[in-house]
C-alpha cells in the first residue's frame, strides 16, 4: 500500500479541482496515507530545491483533513497552477545549472531557434527524496502529456482530467466542463437584453483552441449558431443565416458562439506572443475579426464578448461538484489496489478507468458527422436516443 501521494494541478484552473484534491486527501487518511501538495503544477517538481527551506515551503504543502476542510467550497486550485513542461524547459532552473539534460534544437513559430531542456531526471530526484509513491496528476491534455512521460518512467502515476474544453481522449467528460457550459449559458441570456435593446448582432468567443465542444454545447441550450473548429463555415453564409434570424427575430437581434479555434474558409485564426511550454500560442479574437466581416458585408452592428475566462472562475455547479469527488475517490481506489498509469474518466455515461491517453494523438474532437450540422451551422439535436448523458463518445 501506497504511504505517501504527491498531488498536483496543471495548465488551466477550472472549478472542481479543489473537490479532487479534498476527496484525495480525506480518503488517504482513511487509507492511513499521507498526501503532500505539490504547488503550482509541474513547476513544482522542476524548480524545487529540497536543500532550501524557502524553496520547498513555496512548493510542498503537507495536506491533510484540517488544512482540505473548506477548499471544495469554492473555485480555482488551492495548489495554484502552472504551464510547466519538464521534459521542454526555455532555461535551467538556477540551483540545477551546471548539471547536464537531454538538450533539443529546433525552430520556434516565430522562426527563431529554440533550445529546449528535459529535466525528468531531476523531477524523478525529487520524487524520490520526498517518497512519493504515487502522482496524482489532475490537468488537461498537456498536463496529463507529462503523466504520461512518468508512466513511462516507471513512476505510479494516476490522471484525472479536467478542462472546459472537455477534449481530453478517452473520457466523454472534464471537470470544468459543465460549470462552463452553466456560465456561458447563463452570460448569453442576460446579453440578449443589451443586444436586443440596441437591434444588433450578438458575437460570443469562448475557450477552444482545437476542439469546440464549450461552443457547440453552449449553443445546444441556448439554441443559437456556432462556428467551431473541427469545420470551416463559408462566411457569407454564416453572415446571411445571422441576419436572417435577426429579421426573423420580433425583438430585432440575433447571436453566434465562437470557439478561439474556428475559422471560416480562406481564413486562417492568427497567433501572436511567446509560445508555451506546450508549444501553444495565443490566438487572435475570431470574435472581433467576425465582428468586422458583419459590418463590412452585411451592414449589421454587432455587440462582441469575450467570454473565455470568466467560464471558468467561480465555484462549481453540481455536476462539477458530483464528478471531481467522485474521481477523487476512483483515483484512491486505483491507488489501494496498487494500480498506475490509468486516468479516471466517463465511459458510455459510466464512471471508468482507462489509459493515459498518448499524448502523440493530440486533443479529443468533435465528430462534425453526428454532432454539428454544417448546413445551419448549429448542434445537431437529432439521432440522440440511445448516446451517453454528455451526448459523446470517449474517442
Amino acid at each position: 500500500m501506497a504511504q505517501r501521494i504527491a498531488i498536483l494541478t496543471g495548465g488551466g484552473d477550472v472549478p472542481g479541482l479543489n473537490s479532487v484534491i479534498k476527496e484525495v486527501t480525506y480518503r488517504a487518511t482513511e487509507l492511513d496515507c499521507e498526501v503532500i501538495g505539490i504547488r503550482r503544477g509541474w513547476e513544482g517538481l522542476t524548480h524545487l530545491n529540497l536543500d532550501d527551506p524557502e524553496s520547498r515551503s513555496r512548493y510542498v504543502l503537507p495536506l491533510d483533513r484540517l488544512v482540505t476542510r473548506t477548499i471544495d467550497r469554492t473555485g480555482g486550485t488551492f495548489l495554484h497552477s502552472s504551464r510547466t513542461n519538464p521534459a521542454k524547459m526555455k532555461s535551467i532552473p538556477d540551483h540545477l545549472k551546471g548539471m547536464e539534460f537531454p538538450s533539443k534544437e529546433s525552430i520556434g513559430k516565430d522562426g527563431k531557434p529554440v533550445t529546449t531542456y528535459d529535466v525528468t531526471k531531476s523531477v524523478l530526484s525529487n520524487l524520490s527524496k520526498l517518497g512519493a509513491d504515487y502522482v496524482v496528476a489532475i490537468g488537461g491534455d498537456d498536463t496529463l502529456s507529462y503523466a504520461a512521460r512518468l508512466d513511462k518512467e516507471g513512476v505510479k502515476v494516476i490522471a484525472i482530467p479536467k478542462t472546459m474544453d472537455n477534449d481530453v481522449r478517452n473520457t466523454e467528460y472534464c471537470i470544468g466542463f459543465s460549470t462552463a457550459i452553466t456560465r456561458a449559458e447563463s452570460a448569453i441570456n442576460r446579453q440578449r437584453t443589451t443586444v436586443g435593446s440596441h437591434e444588433r448582432i450578438g458575437v460570443f468567443r469562448v475557450f477552444g483552441r482545437d476542439a469546440g465542444f464549450t461552443a457547440l454545447y453552449t449553443a445546444y441550450v441556448t439554441n443559437i449558431r456556432c462556428a467551431i473548429p473541427e469545420h470551416k463555415v463559408n462566411l457569407d453564409k454564416l453572415i446571411t443565416l445571422l441576419v436572417e434570424d435577426k429579421k426573423r427575430n420580433p425583438s430585432n437581434y440575433s447571436l453566434v458562439i465562437l470557439s478561439e479555434g474556428a475559422e471560416w474558409e480562406g481564413h486562417t485564426v492568427s497567433t501572436y506572443g511567446e509560445a508555451d511550454a506546450y508549444g501553444h500560442q495565443k490566438k487572435a479574437n475570431v470574435g472581433e475579426e467576425l465582428a468586422e466581416e458583419i459590418k463590412r458585408r452585411g451592414k449589421e452592428e454587432t455587440i462582441v464578448s469575450d467570454l473565455t475566462y470568466d467560464l471558468r472562475s467561480g465555484d462549481p455547479d453540481f455536476i462539477d461538484k458530483l464528478v471531481a469527488a467522485t474521481f477523487g475517490n476512483i483515483a484512491m481506489d486505483a491507488v489501494a489496489a496498487g494500480k498506475s498509469g490509468l486516468m479516471t474518466a466517463i465511459v458510455n455515461g459510466c464512471f471508468d478507468l482507462v489509459p493515459i491517453p498518448d499524448p502523440k494523438l493530440g486533443p479529443r474532437k468533435i465528430d462534425v458527422a453526428t454532432a454539428y450540422n454544417t448546413e445551419r451551422y448549429r448542434p445537431n439535436y437529432s439521432n440522440k436516443l440511445g448516446l451517453p448523458i454528455f451526448l459523446t463518445k470517449a474517442n
